[in-house]
């Protein structure tokens, strides 16, 4: 079987139970070779959209695919790590867990080889360090197993920080959205009060105010507001709270991913998560 027979089958099973996913998505994800010549073969990258880039890397060059990965396929995409608040930091992110040994976040120590470790092996127990160290350990990341048997492999004794969800199954990108519980009927006009401070919202600024995001709770509040519930006094960046309507845990990393994604339809005035 040649690599543009794997390239659909990939990109369907990819798909296979699949999640929806907002269009400003910033991940880095982790690929292994399941060509018998190149067994053990692993890539790591940053994209915006997991589907498309897994055709790229088994479609090889002409397709987009990386060098590296070219005519090495086909490849799995076992998991991803997403979340961050933007390709910026996507992009640090990817080069340090590409090369630990030459980045001063990751110690010495993790980077020296076990014995009998895998390549596999070594990228999931460096994964595993990165997420407990700052600065990424504060950020609002989620990882997602695509391919759930390899999260055998993935050391247990260094779990992620718990404000990062672990999850499992594919995506589905869209365009479309989902709607957002919050709906403004053609009234843009219309007075918002943080139910923290009592102020109203800045003029013409939606993204000023972040809303509860669990179900049925209209909470709603300035962003500096929310910011200063969820900061103790050795926190510089927010990370998790309270709801004080629904008392419903909070991650902040959530409630601006949230906040970003809100844009307004002129069509429907309707507030739209995309």
């Amino acid at each position: 079987m040649n690599d543009s027979d794997w390239t659909e089958s990939s990109s369907d099973e990819l798909a296979e139970n699949h999640v929806q996913v907002p269009l400003q998505f910033h991940g880095v994800y982790f690929l292994l070779s399941k060509n018998p010549k190149y067994k053990g073969r692993t890539y790591i990258g940053y994209t915006v959209n997991p589907i498309r880039r897994l055709k790229q890397h088994n479609g090889g060059i002409k397709k987009g695919g990386a060098r590296k990965t070219s005519g090495r396929g086909p490849w799995d995409m076992i998991l991803i790590v997403h979340g961050f608040p933007n390709d910026i930091a996507a992009l640090r992110f990817e080069w340090a867990w590409q090369h630990p040994s030459k980045s001063r976040r990751i110690d010495s120590s993790v980077v020296k080889h076990v014995s009998r470790e895998t390549s596999l092996q070594f990228k999931l127990r460096i994964l595993s360090y990165m997420l407990s160290v700052g600065p990424w350990h504060r950020l609002p990341l989620t990882i997602r197993w695509l391919k759930q048997d390899y999260e055998q492999y993935y050391p247990a004794t260094v779990p992620p920080p718990v404000h990062m969800p672990m999850l499992y199954g594919a995506f589905e990108m869209t365009k479309e959205g989902i709607s957002c519980k919050i709906c403004i009927q053609d009234d843009r006009e219309r007075k918002m009060l943080c139910q923290l401070c009592g102020r109203e919202k800045l003029e013409g600024m939606c993204a000023s105010f972040l809303h509860c995001y669990h179900e049925s709770c209209l909470f709603m509040a300035h962003i500096t507001c929310f910011a200063v519930k969820f900061c103790s006094d050795d926190e510089v960046i927010p990370v998790v709270s309270t709801c004080p309507s629904c008392s419903g845990e909070l991650l902040w990393g959530q409630l601006i991913k949230s906040c970003s994604e809100v844009s307004y339809n002129t069509h429907t005035c309707n507030l739209q998560l995309v």
